[in-house]
């Protein structure tokens, strides 16, 4: 949608002039379960009518969730917004909104571990949906070979989790639009900062909001972002099941949000300069990240990014037990799940995010024991690079895991 600011201008002020106005600096928490109505006829006219003049009911949303919506809107390029109490409640209620049973869904397996079980498992097996997908990503610019009567959607991510292969959106698009085929991309590991999907025609896009968008490790949250109808029939779902976001809750990413762009610019700067250091280093195998010049995905990136994300992945050379001696090494970089935050994390996805799939689905997702994800925060790089060089040179697999080296700094 046309705004009169930029990103970083938009992600503080939305798109609203507020000379004049007599207001808080910081948006209010409206911490309410209910709200009051004028008199009788204004509950009938919303409860009949569909005239929501007011809140009403903190499951259909209140005052602090309704800025938080607009804001994400603004910054996604979409109509509408809606938050919720978790990413994979974004991701699940987004597909379902855009689904029925008995269609299918194309999608690639290079996604988050919980999304995949979701497509695997219970879509088919709770919903009646079925879910094809394709081999690579290759498979999407062509999906004529992939398409079956009831296709209705495709679904991917990008920069794929966790080994960043960069699906060209534009080409996804025109494809699915040719065979009138529904786009959701999980914009993730990007943020609007550094893609927009639906400025590049994606119909709807979904977050794990406790990531970037929250980006201090103290909110769980997810949001789908699209038209005004798609919007309207996630909120459907969304008041009927119940996974809704508290006020506070988002209190705290609008509070977050205000410092997105410089916190993604300082990480996608870390990253490139993480992955430059990785990329010498002798026992480093290989590195994902479409920063380097020399990335398979480097050309699609610098075409549809602003910038090449905060997330690097190494393989080490070796196995997963190097892998892991690498990892309980380290002392700035932390090893947890999730990512996002402003501190550095670090995860072995077979036994992480992943930990869930097969071997025979692991391979399919080229995704290998000995690979180590790195969600890159805002330290100081230098810092960063030393903890990664003292334990990559200090790898010793007869050692205790559970010890870390004593600090003598």
């Amino acid at each position: 949608m046309p705004t009169k600011y930029k990103l970083a201008t938009l992600a503080i002020h939305g798109n609203e002039t507020n000379r004049g106005k007599s207001e808080p600096v910081s948006f209010p928490i409206y911490h309410s379960s209910t709200y009051i109505f004028p008199d009788s006829d204004a509950i009938e006219g919303y409860m009949k009518r569909g005239e929501r003049k007011q809140p009403i009911y903190m499951r259909d949303g209140n005052p602090t969730e309704d800025q938080l919506n607009r804001r994400l809107a603004l910054l996604e390029g979409a109509e509408e917004a809606l938050v919720c109490g978790s990413g994979m409640a974004a991701i699940t209620t987004a597909i379902l909104s855009a689904v029925r049973p008995g269609e299918e869904v194309i999608a690639v397996p290079t996604l988050y571990g919980q999304t995949l079980n979701f497509l695997r498992h219970s879509l088919p097996e709770g919903h009646g949906i079925q879910v094809r997908f394709v081999a690579d990503i290759e498979r999407l610019y062509d999906l004529k070979s992939y398409l079956g009567p009831k296709s209705r959607l495709v679904y991917f991510e990008t920069p794929t989790n966790p080994n960043l292969q960069v699906i060209d959106i534009s080409r996804v698009v025109e494809q699915a639009r040719r065979f009138g085929l529904m786009t959701i991309v999980d914009n993730t590991f990007a943020t609007p900062v550094n893609q927009r999907p639906i400025l590049l025609g994606v119909d709807a896009v979904v977050h794990s909001a406790t990531k970037y968008l929250g980006g201090h490790s103290d909110v769980l949250a997810g949001v789908a972002a699209g038209t005004k109808a798609f919007i309207h029939e996630c909120h459907e779902r969304i008041y009927q099941y119940g996974p809704v976001l508290s006020p506070f809750s988002s209190f705290l990413l609008l509070r977050s949000l205000k410092t997105l762009p410089i916190r993604i610019e300082r990480q996608n700067a870390n990253a490139l300069a993480l992955a430059r250091f990785f990329k010498h280093h002798p026992k480093i195998e290989k590195v994902h990240y479409p920063g380097l010049p020399d990335d398979p995905f480097h050309e699609t990136a610098k075409k549809q990014m602003d910038g090449f994300g905060g997330i690097v992945t190494v393989v080490i050379r070796g196995d997963k037990a190097d892998a892991m001696g690498f990892v309980d090494r380290l002392e700035v970089c932390l090893n947890a799940t999730s990512l996002g935050g402003v501190e550095t994390l670090v995860s072995l996805p077979v036994i992480a995010s992943h930990a869930w799939q097969t071997d025979e689905e692991l391979a399919q997702a080229k995704i290998l024991p000995q690979m180590v994800r790195f969600s890159v925060g805002i330290e100081d790089i230098d810092d960063l690079v030393s903890d990664c060089r003292q334990a990559l040179e200090n790898i010793d697999r007869s050692a205790p895991r559970s010890s870390r080296p004593e600090n003598t700094s």
